[in-house]
């Protein structure tokens, strides 16, 4: 297949690199806003890729690649389409093949990692291993030029001499790539050693493809006016930025760095539009407050578990509530008139519907079980009884609850046995047509009605002079272990 090398051109450019955890899609998008002409996701794993199914996401307006096991391993969307590089980490051809042919009508490049030196990427031939097999990297990137139509790049290290270097940077270049980006360290070095820009500058004049520098963040990258003085003492076509951009990526500004607040508010704010995991818009976040993690605001992102919560830590808890709603208002309207309950199915005396528990759709400290135990207690039933079981080949939870003696179970398989319980109730709310309590639906009154009631009554026995009940005593150790204790029947089973 003909390779539309001009398609994206690498010449002149200044390039979010690609990092591990880093390089999602919100971290992408603002490079892109602050002034970045090219973005490169994080390294992933082609034979993780290669078990994805591309989904188109209406509701975010994004394409996603989800694992068998619902992950979503890469999502992006139309405003990077033409600019963002999708490097993956591979030793095998065929397979690299694969995934590039699955992502390449949705990315601009196809890159392929050959500098990290982290062991999770060596161990399996990737990353810098493949530095000392030439072979194998001629087989990978023919294979690739061959066999997409979008342009196919690579990024090395340098080697233990120069000769080494331009000798492998060369027989890359014969593969028919589109450019080589050359990290100035070897693989043993690290960021605390002085980065080799003469071996950069011996690569740019050996080769005629574009080069592009990276590792001069610590040492010669520090404001946006430095990227053209790295690229000048390298002699670089354009310049990839890594650490320089995880701890601002307004560097990329030529109008000059914002300060790291503005910066964290809008990351925050593509993290929520793209519904980005918790824990990685966390992870982000702490590498921009860099010596700060210890501050007191540190301590409270630290301790924040959802989005919500994150948002709640910067002062954006209205922008978190309208983006919700916005999101949930695009489903409604995506899924017409239909009820929740139209995809409920019977598995013999079982009620089941395809559910799965997202804690990130749910305020903080309110859940689908709440809702189901409280709604119970109103219309005078037992409490929900939860069974739960465990599958031996991948140790995966399903839950089935008993309400009115009537069962309902997700068909989906959940990662632990309190997310399966979640799961469950949710079915049987939503096939009861009763409130599951998520952001963004109209108050039901269930959860906090209650807890208002119970307040109000304590208000009152200590107006007549009763001695209050504490909070911590018998009655809300109780209320506990209604929502938490397993009774007997829901013992998971081996």
């Amino acid at each position: 297949m003909t390779q539309a090398v001009g398609r994206l051109c690498f010449c002149n450019k200044t390039a979010l690199a690609p990092m591990v955890r880093v390089g999602t899609l919100p971290m992408r998008l603002l490079a892109l806003d602050y002034g970045a002409d090219l973005v490169y996701c994080e390294e992933l794993i082609d034979i993780k890729m290669a078990q994805c199914t591309r989904v188109l996401n209406d509701v975010l307006e994004t394409v996603d690649f989800v694992a068998p096991d619902d992950r979503v391993m890469f999502r992006t969307c139309q405003r990077e389409k033409d600019r963002v590089v999708f490097q993956m980490g591979t030793a095998d051809p065929q397979r690299a093949l694969t995934v590039a042919q699955l992502v390449e009508n949705d990315v601009a490049a196809i890159d392929v990692n050959m500098g990290c030196p982290k062991e999770y990427s060596t161990k399996g031939g990737m990353g810098a291993a493949l530095l000392s097999d030439p072979d194998k990297i001629e087989a990978i990137l023919s294979t690739l030029v061959k066999g997409v139509s979008k342009p196919v790049t690579c990024k090395i290290r340098i080697l233990p001499s120069m000769e080494q270097t331009v000798d492998l940077a060369r027989r890359i270049e014969r593969t028919g790539v589109a450019a080589i980006a050359v990290h100035g360290r070897t693989k043993e070095e690290r960021p605390q050693h002085p980065v080799h820009c003469d071996a950069i500058q011996a690569v740019a004049q050996a080769v005629s493809v574009p080069v592009i520098a990276n590792g001069g963040s610590l040492d010669l990258v520090k404001s946006h006016q430095d990227i053209q003085s790295f690229r000048e003492a390298t002699g670089a076509s354009s310049v990839m930025l890594a650490r320089a951009a995880m701890w601002n990526p307004s560097v990329f500004r030529s109008q000059g760095a914002l300060s790291t607040e503005h910066v964290m508010e809008d990351y925050i704010r593509y993290a929520v539009r793209y519904e980005n995991h918790p824990s990685n818009t966390k992870y982000c976040l702490c590498q921009m407050l860099r010596d700060k993690v210890e501050s007191p605001l540190g301590k409270r992102l630290h301790a924040a578990q959802t989005s919500a919560e994150i948002c709640e830590v910067f002062g954006l808890e209205e922008f978190c509530a309208e983006s919700r709603a916005r999101l949930l208002a695009r489903q409604k309207a995506l899924n017409g008139d239909s009820h929740p309950a139209d995809d409920l199915t019977m598995e013999g005396d079982v009620a089941t519907m395809p559910v799965r528990f997202d804690r990130r759709e749910y305020p903080p400290q309110i859940t689908p079980k709440m809702h189901l135990l409280e709604w119970s207690r109103r219309e005078k039933l037992e409490q929900p009884a939860y069974e739960t079981v465990q599958r031996a080949l991948d140790r995966g939870f399903q839950s089935t609850v008993t309400v009115a003696d009537k069962k309902y179970r997700s068909t989906l398989w959940e990662k632990s046995k309190k997310l399966a319980e979640q799961a469950a109730a949710v079915v049987c709310l939503r096939a009861l047509g009763v409130p599951e309590g998520r952001t963004g639906e109209p108050d039901s009154g269930l959860v906090g009605k209650r807890k208002w009631e119970e307040k109000r009554s304590d208000e009152s026995e200590e107006e007549k002079g009763a001695p209050a009940r504490a909070p911590d005593a018998s009655r809300s150790a109780c209320r506990k272990r209604h929502l938490s204790k397993t009774p007997p029947q829901e013992e998971v089973k081996g």
